[in-house]
């Protein structure tokens, strides 16, 4: 009978682990390749300076997701379906403008990230890199559509294991001193340069799709719960989900960083990834940079699909709009594929592209606090009063944070 029990225990506990996988999914934005363009720039121009930044952003990502997953659990709704309820046609149309200008700014790092990488890899000229990128983001998103949600999370978990294992490996090879990191660690910027980056790691960190995205991913995964055990089971579970995918990712965002101000931070032409791939490369050694470029091109690959995945949810849950899967994956790649064809500095557009982003970040998340605080909507899992604190604090850093860029940006 103990037997019999014990093995119960086990199994159950073994199922609950399986449902682990949206926040894997939604965290693969986190390690795109915009958060290695702003993450490399920061630590070659300014070393352990904006260490904080990294564990800031990380920390406020966290909660923002599990806000998000919160949210498609309890109401059985999207963030875009929950504001479709509340929003008349006009002001819809409007929001659902910018999220999707939001997401071009996100194509575009992601698939200018892969033809870098590919480049770097085989030498690839960069358009055509570019349409192979979107080609194989296809491919993925096709595995979604065909063999369904589950098979789509472990598709991308792989993904978000290599590109961990491309880029924790340079900090394993070279240690950053200990005293430099616990340095970083100290809130500070040094000139409006500093502040840019800043605001670029931030919009590469918490990005507005993937709010948008993981509520979707936690109803469709695990359903529409009611108050109850299971409801609460599913809760805790989603915690365990957000903090061990934010913990991986976080890592990996601190390596790119750390890797930089320890191995490239006083070199001469480390401002763009193919650069900092070649100092990599003499500093470390062919097989580190060889993990830092596929690293780069799984990031690329994971990213952009998940990115087409949030747009075509967007679209649905705003629109009650849904259109052929090629379509979907042109709106936003197109104009990507255009950016690359105009010549343009892909490691300063990857950058640029993520300060984008940053302006698309209160759009997602000042309503997802006022819908997850609603005790009306959310009953008695409303944020608490110290969540709602805490996520409205965060949403008013980054609109602030948003301002003293548009400052920086029309100044003389």
């Amino acid at each position: 009978m103990v037997l019999i029990q014990y093995s119960e225990e086990r199994t159950g506990r073994w199922r609950r682990w399986a449902l682990l996988g949206p926040a894997f999914v939604a965290s693969i934005a986190y390690v795109d390749p915009g958060n290695v363009a702003s993450n490399v720039s920061a630590g070659a121009q300014f070393g352990y300076l904006l260490v904080w930044v990294v564990v800031a952003a990380n920390a406020m990502a966290a909660l923002v997701q599990y806000l998000s997953a919160k949210l498609g659990l309890v109401t059985g709704m999207s963030l875009p379906e929950a504001l479709r309820e509340r929003m008349p046609r006009s002001m819809r149309l409007a929001y659902w403008g910018q999220a999707e200008l939001v997401a071009m700014a996100t194509d575009l790092a992601e698939v200018i990230g892969g033809a870098i990488a590919l480049n770097l890899l085989f030498g690839l000229p960069l358009l055509s890199g570019a349409v192979l990128t979107g080609v194989v983001s296809l491919v993925l998103l096709l595995v979604q559509d065909t063999r369904g949600q589950r098979s789509f999370e472990r598709v991308i978990t792989g993904l978000l294991l290599l590109i961990a294992f491309g880029f924790v490996t340079s900090v394993v090879v070279a240690p950053p001193p200990g005293q430099a990191v616990t340095d970083g660690l100290v809130p500070r910027f040094d000139g409006a340069e500093s502040i840019l980056l800043a605001a670029a790691m931030l919009g590469a960190t918490v990005m507005p799709h993937a709010v948008y995205l993981h509520s979707g991913l936690a109803r469709d995964r695990h359903g529409h719960a009611t108050a109850g055990p299971r409801r609460t089971m599913l809760l805790k579970i989603t915690r365990w989900d957000v903090g061990l995918a934010m913990m991986l990712a976080g890592t990996v965002n601190l390596a790119m960083l750390l890797m930089a101000a320890t191995t490239l931070q006083g070199r001469e032409g480390v401002d763009s990834i193919d650069g900092a791939h070649t100092a990599v490369g003499q500093e470390l050694g062919p097989t580190v940079a060889l993990l830092f470029a596929l690293g780069l091109l799984a990031s690329g690959f994971a990213s952009t699909s998940v990115g087409a995945y949030a747009g075509a949810l967007i679209m649905d849950g705003l629109l009650r709009r849904r259109i052929p899967l090629l379509a979907r994956r042109l709106i936003t790649l197109v104009p990507a594929l255009a950016v690359v064809a105009l010549g343009t500095d892909p490691s300063r557009a990857l950058v640029l592209s993520q300060v984008v982003l940053s302006f698309g970040i209160p759009f997602a998340l000042i309503p997802l606090v006022r819908l997850t605080s609603d005790r009306a909507l959310m009953g008695t899992d409303a944020n608490h009063r110290v969540t709602a604190a805490l996520a409205w604090a965060i949403a008013a850093i980054i609109t602030a944070l948003n301002l003293v860029l548009i400052y920086l940006t029309v100044r003389p």
